[in-house]
């Protein structure tokens, strides 16, 4: 009798990585390097000097790093996506009319009845 070997993908449900970089940082580094290649084709078509156009490209591209890797070992896998959320959540809400509860009991009535 043959026994089979199966191999486990001890990956599974986990984050993609790569180089320490995680779920959605990995998506705003590779943004990031398009927007420097453009910029950097944008400068050149501009006839900007050539080392001034490495220059700027290599200092931007830098900082995009730094920034990003920053990011990532600050907030983690999802914190930055909560940040953004919690940004998004009103501090109070306000109801100036009543129709909105009335309203509610009006609905509930009907369909208290069963029918």
């Amino acid at each position: 009798m043959e026994t089979s070997v199966y191999r486990i993908n001890k990956g599974i449900n986990r984050p993609i990585e790569f180089k320490g970089l995680r779920a959605q940082y990995i998506g705003y580094l590779a943004a990031g390097l398009v927007a420097l290649l453009l910029g950097f084709t944008l400068l050149y078509l501009a006839r900007v000097n050539l080392v001034l156009c490495i220059t700027t490209v290599f200092l931007s591209g830098g900082a995009l790093f730094a920034g990003v890797y920053h990011l990532n070992s600050t907030y983690g896998q999802y914190g930055l996506l909560k940040r953004f959320a919690r940004r998004s959540v009103p501090r109070c809400v306000r109801i100036r009319s009543r129709k909105v509860f009335l309203n509610l009991k009006r609905k509930e009535e009907t369909h208290g009845d069963g029918k």
